[in-house]
């Protein structure tokens, strides 16, 4: 499940105002995410979560709940 600070991070980036995000969301299914925002979104995600991310397991990240358990395993350490 995504969470909701997560949530809130990704649509505070695109500037929308909600969005139903699901673990197999994937960033082509979300108004606004292209290839410039995609590095705005996991620049912030990195900045909001005091994470830093290397760029394979950004690649490995296929849709939403892999961010998600990317974003948790950072935490966890």
């Amino acid at each position: 499940m995504i969470s909701e600070q997560l949530a809130n991070v990704i649509c505070k980036e695109l500037k929308l105002q909600s969005f139903d995000f699901q673990d197999d969301t994937t960033a082509d299914q979300v108004p606004g995410w292209d290839s410039l925002s995609h590095i705005n979104i996991i620049l912030a995600i990195e900045k909001e979560f005091a994470v830093k991310f290397k760029g394979i397991e950004i690649l490995k990240a296929k849709n939403l709940g892999d961010l998600q358990r990317l974003v948790d395993s950072k935490l966890v350490k």
